[in-house]
């Protein structure tokens, strides 16, 4: 009975470590930390097309849809568009910050086109 007793509680002990540890490292938790303390954060499966990512600049949370097609000699994703979740949050942003975005999701996809729904394409036109 006591032997039995200490399996289940080493077991216990692996399975509360494992969990632990998936906290930690789990990048979804990172975008949330990330988000709430307005620091930059890219979250994204690049394997998976079908995700949508998300990016946390300066306090703001954008979400890109990412759309596949055919480049010369390949099927890559060409197309992405890019939304923000709350436009209050974009007081104080600038055209810089929303080129330098697009240079951090070019990183990933360099042969999509990034289109920025309303509002924030009316500043990228000008």
């Amino acid at each position: 009975m006591a032997l039995l007793l200490r399996i289940v509680i080493i077991i216990l002990i692996i399975y509360i470590f494992y969990k632990g540890v998936r906290y930690l490292i789990d990048p979804k938790r990172k975008l949330d930390e990330a988000y709430e303390n307005g620091n930059y954060y890219f979250y994204d499966d690049v394997k998976n097309v079908r995700k949508n990512f998300f990016i946390t600049y300066k306090g703001a949370l954008f979400e890109g849809e990412k759309y596949l097609g055919t480049t010369d000699n390949s099927f890559e994703v060409i197309s992405i568009f890019v939304f923000v979740h709350d436009a209050m949050k974009l007081q104080g942003f600038t055209k810089e910050d929303f080129l330098y975005l697009e240079k951090e999701v070019l990183m990933n996809y360099p042969n999509a086109t990034i289109n920025w729904k309303n509002p924030i394409e009316q500043l990228m036109k000008d």
